[in-house]
């Protein structure tokens, strides 16, 4: 199985405002671009991303996840709206799981939950968009992770609203 990160940080490096706010991404919106979103989310059979990062997509209509397979790493416990499964504890087992259920490819998204399965070697792949701007302070998208992480560039591009675009396979010793 496949784990990929596909997300957008600042120039310095933050996924969202300190308040979760993700409105700075709006300056490099343009008319038919998606940066290969939607090629990326068609590949994907599941996703499985953090409290934060769900709550925030939560706030999205329609809900941006119809008809993939979602679950959402908590402590707590949740209502599903969308058929979403929720998990508590160490992801790996988590994605044994799937993978075990025939789940090909996982869009892992937020933060600590992209940092969790980084640090654990789960990641296959990371596709980081920079969006053009200096927040100044936020949630950081990487953070300790307990070890070097070597990354292979696989390609890099630069588009004319400023978002430039790196994918990147996580090296295999």
């Amino acid at each position: 199985m496949r784990c990929s990160v596909y997300i957008a940080v600042s120039l310095d490096g933050f996924i969202a405002r300190a308040d979760g706010g993700i409105d700075w991404l709006r300056i490099v919106e343009e008319p038919g671009e998606d940066y290969g979103y939607a090629r990326f989310f068609a590949s994907v059979d599941a996703i499985v991303f953090g409290r934060k990062t769900y709550e925030t997509a939560l706030g999205f209509s329609p809900w941006p996840y119809a008809g993939k397979r979602c679950v959402v790493l908590t402590s707590g416990t949740r209502e599903s709206k969308h058929g979403e499964q929720f998990y508590s504890g160490d992801p790996a087992p988590l994605l044994a799981r799937l993978a075990s259920e025939g789940v090909k490819r996982v869009y892992v998204d937020g933060g600590t939950v992209v940092r969790q399965i980084l640090a654990a070697g789960l990641v296959s792949d990371i596709t980081l968009s920079v969006i053009p701007v200096l927040l100044g302070d936020g949630i950081k998208l990487f953070g300790a992770l307990g070890h070097d992480i070597r990354l292979d560039l696989a390609s890099s591009r630069s588009f004319k609203s400023g978002l430039v675009q790196s994918e990147y396979r996580v090296h295999k010793s």
